[in-house]
């Protein structure tokens, strides 16, 4: 088809939709394989008949019978093909003047002369009864399917082709669509059978705006990328399995393990390049550097290097010169790696998909973005939906970094549903989710799919979706495929890690640095695993408890001033660090998880019932207080004193929040804000008022990786410590 029909053809559909969008939102399959099961259709023709039947082109002559072998009238050919582009009997189309087309098939007829895909024998006969040759068929699959049609070809390479047809004919045998029935015949002039007219659909469907995607995905990876050799082994397995693929990063790849700190994405950039990333959006992370003396030139850098195109609707970097040149604020079709845009149109294989990317507005509250500005997430969606529905793209994915269920305060994919029609999936990051499948929300007349993959590479997100001409989604499958070092039941990529290996060998030297400050005291992170009554970080206070929490609130002060009191719970505390110089492995073995800062908005009876659950534990025979539980919360800004011998729920005696040099009782009405870690946070170790603050959208995930502030806030104590344990935390009921 010509490029003037091609884009009439987008048009034509575009417009369509939008005016009979109340009579057909919703093209919902009506019957599949599972309930029609014809026993005339073979191993050969099983999955181009259920596909026209599952979309609705099709119920075959009855429930038994497809009629796989009965050669095909023009005028059932023109129904299937008119389905199959998209056309819909209820919508309006000019008059072709025919007067053999009987009324169930003048709106397919009439459809596809409108846009020039057939035409009849005569100006009043369109020959509904005669049978469709396999020339013919070529001539109307090329141009309903808008394959490349080489108008200079006169001779086929089949000899029964005449030259009328040869270019139609050449363009199905390059598209693979059909080929012919021997070396030199293609069958020209044989009728096309209801089975064959099958095939050759299934086979164009990608022409006709169906698309089978595979999307892989990472997100808030913060430079753990050790994983990275274990995540290339399903990458390249899932591309060699699947035709249809994209990998997108869902951002935050700054800030966190060593990696980062040593190369500053540098390590990070050649690992994605290296995997063959197609899309990134900046995550809030991504603009920790801001405040340094180099500004973002680091982030600079890793855009102008990335082989990949960045996706950024709501932040415009236009006032930081570093990034002069490198963003457009648009939708582009043509775009350059290594570039900044708004949204992207990705070629998939020669199918078109829009994604476009959000960061959530909170950033320069939580990060140092200096001169880069950032905009309402719903606005920017909005405008973006309707530049790639504009552009007669519909399919279209949002890659975001605003969290699946963030606070409300500022933005979160729920919302996002819930207020842009048009997004049929969502990859996310930001809160660090473990979706372990896919989340359908039906909030529109189609559905939207959201997808996130925890964090640090510890796992590959996958999403197979299946898009019908409408650009509406189905789900067929997806999860989260484990990738963490040693956990993972994958062999290591060797290409990868041979990519990785300098950079690796650099961060080993780093752990055994010193981060110049020397413990004068052991600092207590011991356990009592043999329930003893003495002294560990599951059930009393220490003082490495200590300081874990006073780093934690110090952190989150910075971002909320209104913080007062921290949490730590002591299973997020694994060893001891001994007396002497501290080196970087040592912080790293006592907190390996990498857990981020979290602040939560609650009451003074919230956090009382948190303490409760924190001392819930049971008791150790002859007053010695608690048996050991990882959810033991050790506290910054506050102190409390429980009795363990008093029944659980019920033992918590008081609770002092700390202001200034002075404590005041815990007021049960009034609101407060409590740093954590992501962990609890979300509820970890049965904590349930955090869970509840979690749903409800009052937890802020600013970040900040627990290892890195807790190193940053103890160099701020000089270059010698000797923290002791407070009596911040009182057990009332030990007798020995």
């Amino acid at each position: 088809m010509k490029e003037e029909n091609r884009l009439f053809k987008k048009k034509f559909l575009a417009s369509s939709v939008t005016a009979a969008a109340v009579a057909t939102a919703v093209i919902v399959p009506t019957a599949s394989a599972d309930t029609i099961s014809f026993q005339d259709v073979s191993s050969k023709y099983a999955d181009a008949v259920d596909f026209l039947v599952a979309n609705e082109m099709t119920q075959g002559f009855s429930s038994t019978q497809f009629g796989t072998t009965h050669s095909i009238k023009r005028v059932d050919a023109a129904v299937l093909i008119a389905k199959a582009i998209g056309f819909q009997p209820d919508w309006d189309y000019e008059d072709s003047g025919f007067k053999d087309v009987p009324s169930r098939a003048k709106w397919a007829v009439d459809a596809l002369v409108e846009i020039g895909v057939i035409d009849g024998l005569n100006a009043k006969e369109f020959g509904s009864d005669a049978l469709l040759t396999r020339n013919q068929t070529a001539k109307i699959l090329a141009n309903a399917a808008d394959l490349d049609i080489d108008d200079s070809i006169k001779k086929s390479t089949y000899k029964d082709v005449n030259s009328n047809f040869a270019k139609y004919v050449e363009a199905l045998v390059k598209a693979a669509i059909t080929q012919g029935k021997t070396t030199t015949s293609f069958g020209a002039n044989d009728h096309v059978t209801r089975g064959e007219l099958a095939l050759f659909i299934h086979r164009a469907k990608e022409h006709f705006g169906f698309l089978d995607l595979f999307v892989m995905h990472t997100n808030d990876t913060h430079g753990y990328l050790d994983s990275f050799p274990y995540l290339a082994t399903p990458i390249q397995d899932l591309r060699r399995n699947h035709r249809n693929t994209l990998l997108l990063h869902a951002g935050d790849v700054f800030s966190g393990d060593l990696y980062f700190n040593a190369f500053h994405g540098e390590a990070d950039l050649a690992m994605m390049n290296h995997l063959g990333y197609d899309a990134m959006v900046f995550g809030n992370h991504e603009f920790d550097l801001g405040s340094s003396p180099d500004g973002h030139l680091a982030l600079s850098n890793f855009v102008k290097d990335a082989d990949f195109p960045f996706v950024a609707a709501n932040v415009n970097f236009s006032k930081d010169a570093l990034f002069d040149g490198l963003q457009t604020k648009d939708v582009k079709v043509d775009y350059d790696n290594g570039h900044i845009y708004d949204g992207v149109v990705l070629n998939v294989n020669g199918n078109e998909v829009g994604l476009f990317g959000l960061t959530t507005e909170e950033t320069p509250s939580i990060s140092s973005t200096g001169k880069v500005e950032f905009s309402n997430y719903i606005d920017r969606a909005k405008e973006a939906v309707e530049k790639f529905e504009e552009m007669g793209v519909n399919k279209i994915i949002a890659l975001t970094h605003i969290g699946l269920d963030d606070s409300l305060d500022w933005d979160n994919d729920i919302e996002l549903v819930k207020q842009v029609e048009g997004i049929d999936i969502i990859v996310g990051g930001h809160t660090h989710s473990t979706l372990l499948a896919p989340l359908v929300v039906d909030e529109h007349d189609a559905p939207t799919i959201i997808v996130q993959a925890n964090e640090y590479g510890k796992f590959l997100g996958t999403l197979d979706v299946s898009f019908n001409q409408f650009g509406e989604a189905t789900l067929n499958g997806g999860g989260l495929i484990p990738t963490e070092p040693g956990k993972a039941a994958l062999e290591i990529d060797p290409k990868t890690a041979e990519v990785l290996a300098p950079f690796t060998k650099v961060v080993d030297e780093m752990k055994a640095e010193s981060i110049g400050v020397e413990a004068l005291v052991d600092l207590d992170g011991g356990r009592d695993s043999n329930n003893e009554g003495i002294s560990s970080v599951r059930h009393n206070e220490t003082n490495l408890g200590n300081l874990m929490t006073d780093a934690m609130l110090a952190k989150a002060k910075t971002i909320n001033g209104d913080t007062s009191i921290a949490f730590q719970n002591g299973g997020g505390i694994r060893t001891s660090i001994p007396a002497g110089d501290i080196t970087v492995g040592d912080v790293l073995k006592v907190m390996p998880f990498g857990n981020a800062l979290s602040i939560v908005k609650m009451t003074g009876a919230d956090i009382r019932a948190t303490l409760e659950h924190g001392v819930s534990a049971d008791v150790i025979e002859g007053g010695k207080g608690l048996k050991e539980s990882g959810g033991f919360l050790h506290v910054a800004g506050m102190k409390f004193t429980y009795d363990s011998t008093k029944e659980k729920g019920q033992r918590v005696v008081s609770v002092e929040v700390q202001n200034g040099e002075q404590y005041a009782a815990l007021d049960d009405a009034k609101v407060y804000y409590v740093a954590t870690n992501s962990f609890t946070a979300r509820g970890g170790d049965g904590f349930e008022k955090f869970e509840e603050a979690y749903k409800d959208g009052r937890v802020s995930d600013p970040g900040f990786v627990d290892y890195e502030n807790f190193i940053e806030y103890v160099k701020t104590l000089g270059d010698k410590i000797e923290p002791k344990r407070e009596d911040r935390i009182t057990d009332v009921g030990i007798t020995e």
